[in-house]
């Protein structure tokens, strides 16, 4: 079966986290499997991990894992923010966190709420400080990170458009333009760029996502991202086999129509 040339991103979740389920999203085209360290414990995602590299035996390929940090974040009853008096996006709790997913063989450690490159520097030390050579991805989430984006851009070795927080930063009508902007300097760079968030949410509770997020897969595409992502789609949803088919054939679709344009594969 003809793959993507752009990656699909997968978050595991109580949706998506058995042997069955995690591997026929893999067969339907997910490539990297992201785990979100804002829930569940060390102990489960160690277990996500380890089910992971089984299905890499199984199906011998590599499957890059990302560890995402919660960073300062501040949970609330009807959604989060995070804590705008932190003077660094790496927490005590992130420093564990770290520590762990190098320990584990994590592929990539991805650093929430990065305000300046600095934040990654401080990521690398730690990574360095257990022996690890895991890459960072900068998640682009802040409107101060936008004011100090070619800095993190030349720091990181990938970014993340994190359109979910970004939302809470920018007027939802700019966005868009943001995404477009936070994209082209990644390429200008040859830096991988992966764009994410509710890029098919509809599906979490349907088995056809919506034509506006069929729309907005492909334009992520045709603007230059390397990967796109699910989050809620596959680690809740009550369709994530089916989310991830989809997924791979708009990408496919988008893919037809660009050429052969290169991706700066995650791998």
């Amino acid at each position: 079966m003809k793959r993507s040339r752009a990656q699909i991103v997968i978050t595991v979740g109580p949706g998506s986290d058995g042997l069955k389920t995690l591997e026929a999203m893999v067969q339907a085209g997910a490539d990297v499997v992201r785990l979100n360290f804002s829930w569940a414990n060390l102990d489960d995602h160690g277990a996500q991990i380890d089910l992971v590299r089984k299905i890499e035996k199984r199906e011998r390929i590599h499957i890059p894992i990302i560890a995402d940090m919660p960073g300062p974040r501040i949970q609330g009853e009807a959604g989060h923010t995070y804590d705008k008096d932190k003077r660094s996006a790496i927490t005590k709790q992130d420093e564990e966190y770290i520590r762990f997913a190098v320990k584990r063989g994590v592929d990539y450690i991805a650093v929430s709420f990065v305000g300046s490159a600095k934040d990654i520097e401080k990521c690398r030390e730690i990574v360095d400080e257990v022996g690890g050579s895991q890459r960072v991805i900068a998640k682009i989430e802040r409107r101060v990170a936008l004011d100090h984006l070619d800095a993190i851009i030349a720091a990181t070795d990938a970014v993340m458009v994190a359109r979910g927080d970004m939302g809470n930063e920018v007027p939802l009508e700019e966005i868009p333009f943001v995404q477009e902007r936070i994209i082209k300097a990644c390429k200008a760079a040859k830096k991988p760029v992966i764009t994410a968030t509710e890029m098919m949410l509809s599906m979490v509770n349907s088995p056809k996502p919506e034509r506006a997020e069929v729309t907005d897969v492909s334009t992520a595409i045709v603007e230059g991202s390397d990967a796109v992502m699910l989050s809620d789609e596959t680690a809740r949803g009550k369709y994530p086999i089916e989310t991830v088919t989809m997924m791979e054939k708009t990408l496919l679709a988008a893919e037809r129509h660009l050429g052969d344009k290169e991706k700066v594969n995650l791998l």
